[in-house]
C-alpha cells in the first residue's frame, strides 16, 4: 500500500475548502472578525459590580465590533471588493481605539488592523491573470 506524503492532495471536502479559501482573502477576513469578537467581549466586561462602557451609552461598544465582524465576512464572501472592505476595516479598527475600551485593550485593534492590511494586500487566486485588458 503506497504511503501518502503531507503534500498530497486531500480527498473531498478538504481539497474543496482549500481551493475556495485560496480564491479569497480568508486569513485577513478571519483576523478582522476575530478582532471584532474580541472587542465585543472587552466592551461587555463586568468586574464585580462595575460595568465598563465607553462612548454614547455603550452604543459604540456594540456597533464597532459588529461592523468589524461584518466587514470580515464581506471581505471573504465578496473578494472582488477586497480593497474597499480592507480600507473600511482599517478605519474602523483605528477608530475603535477611541470608541471601544482602547480598541479592545489594544488586542482587538491589532487583530482587526492586521486583518484589514491582509485584505487590502490580497493579490487574488494563484494563476489568475491580472491587469490584462479585454480586447
Amino acid at each position: 500500500m503506497p504511503v501518502q506524503s503531507w503534500g498530497a492532495t486531500a480527498p473531498g471536502r478538504a481539497a474543496g475548502f482549500r481551493i475556495w479559501r485560496r480564491g479569497r482573502p480568508f486569513v485577513g477576513g478571519l483576523l478582522a472578525g476575530l478582532g471584532g469578537v474580541e472587542m465585543f467581549f472587552s466592551g461587555q466586561l463586568d468586574l464585580g459590580h462595575l460595568h465598563i462602557q465607553l462612548g454614547i451609552e455603550g452604543l459604540q461598544a456594540t456597533v464597532i465590533p459588529i461592523a468589524l465582524v461584518l466587514l470580515g465576512v464581506l471581505s471573504v464572501t465578496m473578494p472582488a471588493h477586497h480593497v474597499f472592505y480592507g480600507i473600511l476595516t482599517l478605519v474602523v479598527a483605528i477608530y475603535s481605539l477611541v470608541g471601544v475600551n482602547m480598541g479592545g485593550f489594544i488586542i482587538g485593534m491589532f487583530l482587526s488592523g492586521a486583518g484589514g492590511v491582509l485584505v487590502v494586500a490580497w493579490m487574488g487566486p494563484p494563476g489568475a491573470e491580472r491587469g490584462k485588458r479585454a480586447e
